[in-house]
């Protein structure tokens, strides 16, 4: 069944159980805000679609948003001096995005279908979780191993949902947004789990393929000059 959901379009992918920090400055966006905060949104819940490149959803309409996006539920939010605000958000679920409306909010209300996983056979998923996130996580791990060493980056929890596993791990390791993407839109949780192992692995390949590459050599003009 359809619902109305306000929108909140920008230049990433939001994945389910990830979180996003929001800087929010454009007073539409300010309205949202306070709206979020006093109950006229109910749950505290908005609608993120990423922007498809070259595109305006203000003068585009739907066609300047991609149609499948994530649910963000407030979590924290903090408002500075100025009128600004700072919001910590979470992703929660997906919706297929079916008409955008322009006028009756300052900000983009979207009319949105939620967009549910196939149905899986759950001992499958659970096994298949257990193999491949075993590796997953390693090739996240190094991919990661600077904020590994560091403890910028934290794990996550054992308990998550095996539908939101690879989400959490595609967007801790900021794959590209059309990967992420490509994930979100994913609706079998078995081939979500075998995509984000292969994009892991891919990034992890990568990065080592950079560090094999030695720095360049710079060079400094020195005066040596006495005076």
């Amino acid at each position: 069944m359809a619902e109305t959901l306000p929108l909140f379009p920008l230049g990433t992918v939001l994945l389910p159980g990830a979180t996003l920090p929001l800087h929010v400055f454009e007073p539409r966006y300010r309205q949202l805000t306070v709206d979020l905060v006093t109950g006229t949104v109910p749950d505290r819940e908005f609608g993120v679609v990423a922007v498809r490149e070259g595109w305006a959803p203000d003068d585009d309409g739907i066609a300047g948003l991609h149609t499948v996006g994530c649910t963000a539920v407030l979590r924290d939010v903090q408002r500075l001096p100025d009128g600004r605000f700072d919001l910590v958000t979470k992703g929660a679920r997906r919706f297929q995005l079916l008409d955008v409306d322009t006028e009756s909010k300052p900000y983009l209300m979207g009319s949105v279908e939620p967009l549910p996983d196939d149905p899986a056979d759950d001992a499958a998923v659970g096994e298949l979780t257990r193999i491949l996130s075993t590796a997953a996580r390693a090739a996240h791990r190094r991919y990661c191993t600077a904020a590994w060493r560091t403890g910028e980056w934290a794990e996550p929890e054992p308990d998550v949902e095996p539908g939101t596993l690879p989400h959490v791990l595609a967007a801790d390791c900021l794959l590209p947004i059309g990967d992420r993407q490509r994930l979100l839109e994913l609706t079998s949780p078995i081939e979500r789990l075998r995509l984000v192992r292969v994009l892991l692995a891919r990034e992890a390949g990568l990065l080592s393929e950079l560090r094999a590459v030695p720095a360049p050599i710079t060079t400094y003009a020195v005066d040596h000059s006495v005076n």
